[in-house]
Parts: structure tokens; sequence; C-alpha cells
């Protein structure tokens, strides 16, 4: 017994970073701290051998809660917002790409859409203004849009953080703004397609949401 009470295994953690997350914990955006942790032998106080590392842990300066590493991949609440309104501008160009940007009605619908995701400013001339530098940035690179790849790539980081009504949410915006002028046209309803896919939308669930949704508009 008088060994247990001079002798034990103490964990000295070193703080390697920190920042912002959302921590599960406390529910909201918060600052962190992520600690790197040896296990150490000691004998009335003195560390007197090393006993290897443990796992990091990220610990919230708030409730002082410990997470795994992995919480980290949780985008905060504010970083998510502005991943959300970047995807409805992506889906709104990708569309009006599409063969929407011909008609003025889908155009203002685009603004419409755009501006209640928080681009308060935008308007019809700056979507032109952007409809065209794309167009010549296509002409140049090559770059489409419309292409899988592209939407994949501007998409796929915030499909992972949203439910299911959150993605098809998405896609019903891109819809509204090609039905605005009339019934889907074959390239707007290609460019859905894609973008049903790189949300992450079964095939099956995409043709039903495309489908009903002129009963919504």
């Amino acid at each position: 017994m008088g060994w247990v009470r001079l002798a034990g295994v103490r964990t000295a953690w070193t703080t390697v970073e920190d920042g912002d997350f959302f921590c599960p914990g406390c529910g909201g955006d918060r600052n962190y701290e992520r600690r790197v942790g040896r296990r150490r032998l000691t004998v009335l106080g003195l560390p007197v051998a090393t006993r290897g590392e443990v796992e990091a842990v990220v610990v919230c300066s708030s409730c002082d809660r410990h997470h795994g590493p992995e919480v980290l991949d949780q985008p905060t609440t504010t970083r998510l917002a502005s991943m959300l309104r970047d995807a409805v501008h992506t889906v709104a160009l990708a569309v009006l790409a599409a063969g929407g940007a011909r008609s003025r009605t889908a155009r203002l619908a685009a603004v419409g859409s755009m501006r209640a995701a928080g681009f308060t400013a935008c308007d019809e001339e700056q979507l032109l203004t952007l409809l065209v530098a794309l167009s010549a940035d296509q002409a140049t690179t090559g770059a489409d849009l419309t292409d899988e790849p592209e939407l994949r790539q501007a998409l796929e980081p915030l499909s992972a953080h949203l439910a299911p009504a959150g993605r098809e949410a998405l896609l019903l915006q891109g819809a509204r703004i090609a039905l605005a002028d009339g019934p889907y046209e074959e390239e707007e309803l290609a460019a859905l397609s894609t973008l049903g896919r790189a949300l992450r939308i079964p095939v099956a669930d995409v043709d039903r949401l495309l489908a009903a949704a002129p009963e919504r508009s």
C-alpha cells in the first residue's frame, strides 16, 4: 500500500494547437486546445521514466470536456453557414449556365435565391457579369461549371454535413430557377441530375424531386 502512495503514472499534456470548433458538449462554436500527452512514471511526485504516449484530445475552453480529434472534422456553425451560401451560389450558376441564363425570369429567380442565402448585394447585372466571366474561363481552361467533377468538388464537402432534407432543399432551389420560365429544358434537366449526384442524393430521389418540383413552384 505504501508503494501505491509513493509511486504512480501521470499524464503530462502539451497544447499543440488551438482554434475554433463546434463543441458537441456545449452545442455551439467554442475555442479549443488540442493536446498531446505522455505517460510518466513518478516517484514521490517526480517523473523518473516515460510510459508512452496517449491519444491526443481536444479540450473545450468553455465546458472543459475532452473529445477525440475527430470532432475537428465537423465545421463550426459559422463555417457551415458560409458553405451553405456558397452551395446556393453554385447551384444557381450551374442551372443558369445550362441554359437558364437566356431567360430574364430565370435570372431574377436566381438573384432571389442568392439574396435569400445571404448575398444581399446580388443583382441581375452582377449575375450576368459573373456568367460572362465563367464563360470566358471555360473557353480558356475547358472547365465547365456543369461538369460533375466541378460540382462534386464544390458541393461534396458540404453534403457530408447536411441531412437528406437539406440536400434535397438545395436541389429544389435549382429546380425552381429552371422552372421560372417554363418547363425544364434538356440541358437544365441534365445539370439538375448532375447536381443531385454531387449532393449525394439517390438517383430515384432526384427523379422524384424534379418531377414534383413543378407542383411546388
